[in-house]
């Protein structure tokens, strides 16, 4: 058979984004920001007000975001993990408790588990990366006191069997939507199908404010604790202390945390949240252009395409089977020889040390380890040209044949 090997060089025009790290060989970004003009200028007026946080602009952003997602009660807070913590602080999480969680997930959320003095328990993963009902089944003890479940790359996980695993063993669920803005099930937004939902607001998901996070319920008491652990537990809010009574005049019944949200993040959050239906698009015009272009070479597994809202593709992740020729780790390689940054989502929890000296696996966590071999993230955000993904696409083609 005659091949042709196209040169990336051939494909990659004239690219005007800069690498992150300062590598003038880079070609294609792992991830490039999506900030426009309007952004720049709702920061730059919201450095203009005198109070730059607590203030109205995160009030709007959070009724915005509780609007966008159906919730009745949003609370800002500085990033995700400090929303995972809140949350599993409101559910009265303490030591001797068990959280379930998937292993394949990024550590923040095991973190926020272990903050609690909890124990987290790792659980396997499905084909699609989210977690595994059965090995949920498999990890519930007298102890368990929450799952707490990822929607992966923006995928929605099974959480109508966790609903019903949770309702049948008295257990609460705590969704992390940190990959999934925009993600919903007939309608229904992530994060309002438990009892809590946390997202995040990191400069490489779906829409950013820096660094950034929300919490969202529809429990009056979850929201009541949040608001005020959030602020170091202080009774009343910074708004509310200067307009009535005397400022310092507040009460602290329980120790709090500083996870404010402020002014300048909040703006931002407003302004990209107006953008999020566009954004997400773009993600998965980008996900099926991928996918329309791999589905046929052999030793690629790629994500499925959903026509609906199940999926708003955060990561475009493929898995690198034993049949294409090379491993996932030479493919690596070749990518980033090429130009192309690539990374992985993620190395397991079970294979850090901290979790595995405070973790517990009561199942046998097989699908996360055979997936980690062989999964790669691509590089995905909504203004990649179709250049840019021909570059990925053809690299990956050519180093089959190799």
């Amino acid at each position: 058979m005659n091949l042709i090997v196209i040169k990336i060089s051939d494909i990659i025009m004239k690219n005007e984004k800069i690498d992150a790290f300062k590598n003038s060989k880079i070609k294609v970004p792992f991830f490039y920001p999506s900030i426009s003009k309007d952004d720049q200028l709702a920061v730059r007026n919201a450095l203009n007000s005198p109070l730059l946080t607590d203030g109205p602009l995160l009030k709007k952003f959070e009724n915005d975001f509780a609007r966008f997602t159906g919730a009745k009660f949003a609370i800002g807070v500085s990033n995700a993990t400090s929303a995972l913590h809140l949350s599993l602080k409101a559910l009265g999480i303490t030591k001797g408790d068990e959280v379930i969680i998937p292993d394949m997930t990024f550590v923040a959320t095991a973190s926020s588990v272990l903050f609690t003095g909890a124990t987290p328990i790792v659980a396997d993963i499905d084909n699609d990366l989210n977690i595994s009902i059965e090995s949920i089944e498999k990890s519930i003890t007298k102890k368990t006191k929450v799952i707490l479940p990822v929607h992966f790359a923006g995928k929605i996980c099974n959480i109508d069997k966790i609903k019903k695993i949770a309702k049948k063993n008295n257990l609460k669920i705590i969704e992390d939507c940190a990959h999934a803005i925009g993600t919903r099930k007939k309608g229904k937004h992530v994060g309002i199908f438990g009892d809590v939902g946390c997202f995040s607001f990191y400069p490489t998901k779906n829409f950013t404010t820096i660094e950034g996070g929300m919490i969202i319920t529809n429990s009056k008491d979850i929201a009541k604790y949040v608001l005020a652990a959030r602020n170091h537990g202080l009774t009343r809010s910074l708004s509310n202390r200067f307009s009535s009574g005397k400022p310092w005049d507040y009460d602290v019944i329980e120790p709090g945390y500083n996870y404010r949200l402020d002014e300048i993040r909040s703006a931002l959050g407003i302004n990209q949240l107006k953008r999020i239906k566009k954004l997400n698009e773009k993600r998965k015009n980008a996900a099926k252009y991928y996918y329309s272009k791999l589905k046929e070479v052999k030793g690629i597994e790629s994500p499925e395409i959903l026509n609906n809202n199940n999926h708003v593709y955060h990561l475009y992740i493929i898995k690198i089977k034993k049949n294409f020729g090379i491993s996932r780790d030479n493919l690596f390689k070749k990518l980033l020889s090429e130009g192309i940054r690539t990374s992985v989502h993620y190395k397991p929890l079970h294979k850090f040390t901290m979790f595995s000296k405070k973790g517990k696996i009561y199942d046998d966590i097989i699908n996360s380890e055979n997936a980690y071999s062989e999964i790669i993230s691509l590089p995905m955000y909504p203004n990649i040209t179709k250049k840019e993904q021909d570059a990925v696409i053809q690299t990956i083609k050519n180093s089959k044949y190799k």
